[in-house]
């Protein structure tokens, strides 16, 4: 009996073990997070397949052909919805936004992970003056300037927290405004060599290149070899030139030969900001543009370009008037226009075709000239109403009323110009090499956002593009799409272990529902969120849940090829 026993005994405990194992097996956890069953498209441009995505700590550690056979400590069920790496925002003004709101709304709510800045202006290297000018200039939105280098401004927003990734260029404008001040002429030797440092500093601290706006005061004034000294010192760091060119409109394609010849010169890559063929006699001029790119594409320079899916753009009232007024800043400015014999002139070349400087008044007409976003309490009751509507209120032509509300809002006043066409916009979308930025801030549908009217661009680029452009209009693919707002964007900036979803990137990820992600963002009612994006993850870390932000503070800097921390 007691053998008996004894072999029974053993007999259980052999059949027994393999339960206790798969007991103990099924309540181990082999990752922080499972993206279960979901559609990947893992941004490459391949064909999607259905799978899971393993994500541990802030990294993707699998991404599977189907069922994962292990589990994670939190799992998201993904069928029926898209998973792709987190969106690229080319061109970003988050710059202040994000003081107001770190969560980022707008652009999270469509499944954007990176904010790129820097068009021209950057937030830094500043000095003294920039500082003082840059808190009398603020907005609605205020905020202390505690930075000096662009390096520090990052760092400081990303240890404030906030919900995306944050990156930038430095700015050709800003470097020449902190050597050269406003003036119109070149700097000097010692200047540029300044100039040149400035750009250097950016780099070591992460920078991803020289950005421009060539059509604005005082950048304006930057001759080309200015431009290719400067390229060619964020060059030495792998970095590229990024342009919103000398024009879009009358002399588009001579500005599209600058920028190439810059890329030449300097031996950078270059990429064209919101490309455009700007106003009605202009617009049959994108073929020609299209030819010039790929042909020095063919020739082996890296010529790259981004858009905004609108047909209008937002500035200001600046970009209405001629540079040699705006030259000295935006008080100089203003004392000009109140001289009547420089506002007799200003008024003739605001009303005069020309090819000297770009006049978005003359491309889009005062009637497609919506007036936005005001700093001035008395002048808000026009927010919304066309140049044309308040010239008619006031008695004046659109050019005197134009000089008049620069004067009384002591801004450029925010403005949106109604250029493009339609037909040229879906031409864009279809190019391989063409990225998307939406030009505009990250605001909320809330608070102090509500003071001023925004593009809806801010709050539907990415939308717009997944939902009209390609679900509705399938002017592209939805895989296509995917790259160009992922990997395409993350390899023409040289950004490490980012835009795909693969094993050992980061986990910026975004599940979204393909038979419902919509825009509904309008010209007169901007402020409304996208819809259709379910889920944001960034650096692992889930920042958007069932549509609705959880204030999680993920973002981080996202550094340039020239950093000196990657040493």
């Amino acid at each position: 009996m007691k053998a008996a026993a004894l072999m029974a005994l053993i007999l259980a405990a052999t059949l027994a073990t393999p339960k206790a194992e798969q007991a103990a097996k099924a309540k181990k956890v082999d990752y922080d997070l499972v993206l279960r069953g979901g559609t990947i498209y893992d941004g490459s441009g391949g064909k999607p397949f259905t799978g899971d995505v393993a994500i541990a700590g802030d990294r993707i550690v699998r991404v599977s052909h189907g069922r994962l056979g292990a589990r994670g400590r939190a799992e998201v069920d993904a069928h029926g919805l898209a998973v792709s790496p987190g969106f690229v925002n080319m061109l970003s003004w988050a710059t202040d936004s994000l003081f107001a709101d770190p969560r980022a709304q707008s652009d999270i709510r469509q499944g954007v992970t990176l904010e790129v800045m820097g068009e021209g202006w950057s937030m830094g290297p500043l000095n003294d003056a920039m500082k003082k000018e840059a808190l009398e200039q603020e907005g609605d939105i205020k905020y202390p300037i505690t930075w000096t280098t662009l390096g520090e401004y990052l760092d400081q927003m990303a240890a404030k927290g906030i919900a995306p990734n944050l990156a930038s260029f430095v700015g050709a404008t800003t470097a020449r405004v902190h050597e050269v001040g406003y003036a119109n002429r070149p700097p000097t030797p010692a200047e540029l060599a300044r100039m040149r440092a400035l750009v250097h500093q950016a780099m070591d601290e992460g920078a991803l290149g020289v950005g421009s706006s060539l059509i604005y005061a005082p950048a304006f004034y930057a001759q080309t070899d200015e431009l290719v000294a400067l390229s060619e010192e964020a060059g030495r760091s792998g970095g590229m030139y990024i342009s919103h060119m000398r024009s879009e409109g009358n002399r588009f394609l001579e500005a599209l030969d600058e920028l190439i010849d810059i890329a030449r010169r300097a031996k950078v890559p270059a990429e064209v900001y919101h490309l455009k063929a700007a106003g009605r006699q202009n617009w049959g001029k994108l073929d020609a543009a299209i030819r010039k790119i790929e042909a020095a594409r063919a020739a082996g320079l890296a010529i790259t370009a981004d858009m905004y899916t609108y047909t209008a753009g937002a500035t200001g009232l600046d970009a209405a008037m001629p540079p040699w007024v705006q030259e000295g800043g935006l008080k100089a400015w203003q004392e000009r226009m109140k001289d009547p014999a420089v506002r007799a002139r200003v008024q003739k070349e605001m009303a005069t075709p020309t090819d000297a400087w770009e006049n978005l008044l003359m491309a889009a007409g005062p009637e497609n000239v919506l007036l936005v976003a005001f700093k001035n309490d008395a002048l808000k009751p026009l927010t919304g109403k066309t140049l044309a509507e308040v010239a008619k209120m006031r008695g004046k032509t659109p050019e005197e009323t134009a000089m008049d509300l620069v004067i009384e809002d002591d801004s450029r006043v925010g403005t949106i110009y109604f250029l493009m066409s339609e037909d040229n916009v879906r031409r864009q979308i279809a190019l391989p090499w063409v990225s998307f930025g939406s030009d505009a801030g990250a605001p909320s549908a809330e608070g102090v956002f509500l003071k001023s009217n925004d593009h809806p661009r801010a709050y539907g680029n990415v939308a717009r593009l997944l939902g009209r452009y390609v679900r509705d209009e399938k002017v592209i693919p939805l895989e296509e799409a995917v790259r160009k707002l992922t990997s395409l964007p993350a390899a023409n900036l040289k950004i490490r272990d980012r835009g795909l979803l693969k094993e050992g990137y980061f986990a910026d990820v975004v599940l979204f529902d393909p038979a419902k992600v919509q825009d509904h963002a309008t010209f007169p009612k901007p402020h409304q969120y996208a819809t259709g994006v379910r889920h944001v993850f960034v650096n692992g870390v889930q920042v958007l849940k069932d549509g609705e932000p959880t204030g999680a503070p993920a973002g981080r800097v996202v550094r340039g090829p020239g950093w000196k921390g990657w040493k």
